[in-house]
Parts: structure tokens; sequence; C-alpha cells
């Protein structure tokens, strides 16, 4: 394990708190975090952007440097091409409204996974059914990896746009990138990245990536809920249409035409959460004072102890546990054979293990390999083998509980 104990830095974790496993589905926060969000509301609480007084001035610095650290963060040319959001959700949503409804036309085609969170699908449908474009599926190999025999007859001249997850919510594995990005524009298509499981997790570096689209959701790396992210290349985000309209993303308003402000205002109507800005802000210096490689680290420790102590249970089955490319953060996806994934989780829940049941917003993947449901249980770096071991034996319990042995 690290040689830190991270949970002093967690409020939460103070005391005796469960083995914590969901934290794809959101991560805790280290008190820099909640310091932060509490130094704004306490300290300045007032519009960024709208006054001239010592409050507001202080509110706009606060949020004009989250953008600036996002920036840094994910490397991207410019603080013009980092928008703040709700979330991972309306990001993607954002790009499929305002480009994907302005860009497509019939027999263009959309190309995505299967193994999409419904964030990064359903949008597309709509569009689809807006635009008359058609909505193609990659589907993937048997060891849960996309499949390179799909990429190459899917993605034609006819792909206007590629939407995939950097890191699969369900399954963990990495999908390549940077050679899916490359692929994409060689047939002049653009390609939008969920990053909400990678930015986290994984140096994420959108110019080498070459992503034209990366949207990911503070939450999930230690942030507050609330805020997220979306990076576009420049000349892209240009050429958008509004996606939301109103106060502060406006030049001039008249009676019966308006004229739009510059980058990033024009994608950030209304009142913005600088409370959440600041709490991402506080999010990644802490993470960047861990390290991805230490991050990683222990990741790859706590998965490989799980998945190596589950395999010995012959009633586990698991599931994107077996690929050979070590590409896979710390997610473990399983069954219980004769246990229903929710019944499971609520005697883990009574053993003090907290993870995942149910489809993880992803039925087309679940319908892939065959279930209706699944339990996930998914690693941070504040995760100790203490916690993989409650995981194991609360496991172990299910049958017994259920009377099925």
């Amino acid at each position: 394990m690290a040689d830190r104990n991270f949970l002093r830095d967690f409020p939460i974790f103070h005391g005796n708190p469960p083995a914590y496993l969901d934290n794809s589905a959101t991560t805790q926060k280290p008190d820099a975090v909640v310091r932060a969000i509490c130094g704004y509301y306490g300290g300045c609480n007032a519009n960024p952007h709208r006054g001239v007084y010592d409050w507001s001035v202080k509110a706009t610095k606060i949020y004009e440097t989250a953008r600036a650290s996002v920036q840094k963060f994910i490397n991207a040319k410019s603080p013009a091409e980092i928008i703040f959001t709700k979330n991972a959700t309306e990001s993607l949503n954002l790009v499929a409204y305002s480009y994907g409804l302005a860009n497509l036309k019939a027999d263009d085609e959309i190309l995505i996974t299967i193994s999409e969170h419904h964030s990064n699908l359903v949008p597309w449908q709509m569009v689809a059914k807006k635009t008359g474009a058609t909505l193609n599926y990659i589907y993937l190999a048997r060891d849960g990896n996309l499949s390179d025999a799909e990429i190459s007859a899917k993605l034609t001249r006819r792909t206007k746009i590629l939407a995939v997850t950097q890191v699969s919510n369900v399954l963990g594995l990495i999908n390549d990138v940077k050679t899916l990005a490359a692929k994409a524009h060689e047939v002049g298509a653009v390609i939008v990245v969920d990053g909400a499981q990678s930015v986290p997790h994984i140096p994420v570096d959108v110019q080498d990536l070459d992503a034209d689209f990366l949207a990911f959701s503070g939450h999930k790396m230690l942030g507050p809920m609330g805020i997220g992210v979306l990076y576009g290349k420049k000349n892209l985000l240009e050429e958008m249409p509004p996606f939301l309209s109103g106060g502060d993303m406006i030049e001039y308003v008249e009676e019966q035409d308006t004229t739009f402000a510059e980058l990033p205002n024009k994608f950030e109507a209304g009142t913005q959460n600088v409370g959440g800005a600041a709490g991402l802000s506080a999010a990644i210096d802490y993470i960047q004072k861990i390290g991805f490689d230490e991050i990683a680290r222990v990741e790859k420790n706590l998965t490989a102890l799980a998945i190596g102590a589950l395999k010995k249970l012959p009633y586990v089955e698991l599931y994107g546990c077996d690929s050979e490319r070590g590409n896979k953060i710390g997610i473990v996806t399983f069954n219980i054979r004769g246990a229903h994934p929710h019944d499971v989780a609520t005697i883990l829940d009574a053993e003090g293990v907290a993870i995942r049941a149910g489809h993880h917003c992803a039925q087309p993947l679940m319908k892939y390999i065959g279930q209706n449901a699944t339990c996930r249980a998914s690693f941070y770096f504040y995760n100790t083998i203490e916690d993989v071991g409650r995981l194991v034996d609360a496991v172990a319990k299910v049958r017994k509980v259920m009377h099925l042995d």
C-alpha cells in the first residue's frame, strides 16, 4: 500500500467508515476541497464577471483561476477551450446539440461503442433522429476491448462523429483514444471523448490525444458535484451556436437580435458555480501532489488483489478482467451465481462494504454481455488492502446468507 495514509485527509473517513468501493460513481472529498468551497462561500460569495466591487472581483479571480488550472491539467492550448458545465452529461449534450445538430445531415453516420455510458449514447440517438443520420456501434472483442476489425469496418468516409469513452465505467478498460482520433481524422470525422472515468485516474493530454472534444465531471475526481468540464478545440467551439442563452453569454442585446460573447463565455449562460470551480481547482492541486504514478500503483495493486481473490471463488463471474493489454483502471465488475446484484449489494452493505449494483447507465453493454445487471467495486488511491479483504470476505458470505450453499 501507499506509504501515506490518505484517509486522514478525508473527513468522511474519520471514525468507522465502510469500505467505500463506489468511486466510479463519485469520489470522496479531501479537506483541501472542502476548505476551498467554504472559503469562497464564507469569504467572497458574489457573482463573477458582474461587479467591480471587491467580492465580485475575487469571485471572478477564483473562477478564472480554476479555468486556467483545468487548462493546464489536461494541456489545452487556451483557457478559452475550457467550458464549465454541471457535469460530463451536460458537456456531452452540449456537443451533441450545438455541434451535432448543426453539422450532421441525412446519410451521415455517428459511430459510438457498445460500452458507452448513456450520457454518450442517448444524446446521439436523439441527434440521429433529428438529423436523419445513422447511429452505428463498434462491438467488443472477447476480452472486452474494442475490436480492431470492427473499427476498421465501421469507421468510413460517411462517419462524421466518433463518440467514445476513454475508460469504460463498467469494464474499467482503457481505450486507445490517440489511435482512434488519428483514424477518425483520416476519414474527416470529429472525435468526442467521454473522459469521466479517465481524467481522475490517468494523465490526459488533449493535445497529444488530438481530441476534438473531451468531457469530464468534478465529482469523480475529488471535486464537488455540480461542476463539469467540456474541452473543445477553439476553432470548433467558435463555429458552434450557443447551447443555452441568457445572461453573461451575450455581447450586445437589442430588441430583435443578439450578438454573443467570445469563448468561453458564449457557452456559460447565467450565474456560474464558482464554489464548484474553487473545489475542482483544489481537487486538481491535490491530485497533482499525489501524482498519477502513485495513483496507478495503488489502484493496480488493489485491483490485482481483488481479482485474484475473487477468481478463487467458483461462484463468482468476472467481466473485463481478462485483458492481457494491461489497460485497466481500478474497476472490478462481477456477479455471484444465483444472486441478483441488488441483493449482493444489500448484503455487502450490511457487512460494511459499499459497491454499486445495476446496469451502470450502460444497458446496451449489459445486453451485449448477456446480463441485466452486475456488481461493481471501484477503487481509488485512498482505498486500502483492508478494503479489499472486507470486499472478498463479504462476497464469500453472500450465498450463505441467501441459503444458496
